[in-house]
């Protein structure tokens, strides 16, 4: 399975979730395939998908948004791993983390990441995530549906093919207006004032902060 193939799959489930996605060809395929408002492409910040899905989903604990989606590489994850011990301390129950791991960086004429040696699904399944696997479309979507039933973290680790998908054209958006229409989107769906605390209060909640 290409990556590619695997992020068609997920945006098939996914058009009514925040999802945050790591940045290069991972952002580039998935606005190729379905560019919508509750994508927030991370350009240019590598490693941080994990830790910026973690402060969503711990903002939304308590609000009708079911998961948050981040969908990383193998790549940018080795340059984060802390984010699993984060996860598996932190325990964000809306946490669903999408590894598509081809073991290489595709950004850099393929060349191997520690992923090639390493077991990442066993290093989140040692920092206390649940884990589950998939290399072909099928058993991705029956692993991600599993995922979006249980309770946080959750890793879905997918095996997919080195290389990516040709004639995707460059993501040349302006981060800054990538980040208003995810935050616009996301704020039609959370209730305000959250918990039912007002402004005048004098109270931020952490949904207030995100929004």
């Amino acid at each position: 399975m290409r990556r590619i193939d695997a992020l068609r799959v997920l945006a098939e489930h996914t058009a009514e979730l925040p999802v945050v996605v790591t940045c290069a060809a991972s952002s580039r395929e998935l606005a190729a395939v379905a560019d919508r408002p509750n994508h927030l492409y991370l350009l240019d910040s590598m490693g941080l998908a994990g830790s910026v899905a973690t402060g969503i989903a711990l903002g939304l604990a308590e609000t009708p948004v079911s998961k948050v989606v981040v969908i990383e590489g193998d790549g940018s994850l080795l340059m984060n791993p802390n984010v699993l011990p984060t996860g598996g301390f932190l325990r964000p129950d809306k946490v669903v983390m999408v590894l598509l791991d081809n073991a290489v960086y595709g950004a850099t004429a393929n060349l191997p990441t520690y992923a090639e040696d390493i077991d990442l699904g066993l290093l989140a399944e040692a920092c206390g995530w649940s884990v589950h696997r998939a290399s072909e479309p099928e058993e991705l979507i029956a692993a991600f549906a599993l995922a979006l039933e249980l309770p946080g973290p959750v890793l879905v680790h997918v095996h997919i093919e080195a290389g990516n998908a040709s004639d995707v054209p460059k993501l040349l958006e302006d981060p800054v207006v990538i980040g208003r229409r995810f935050q616009d989107w996301l704020r039609a769906r959370v209730p305000a004032p959250a918990d039912g605390i007002t402004a005048a209060d004098g109270v931020t909640t952490p949904a207030e902060v995100l929004l």
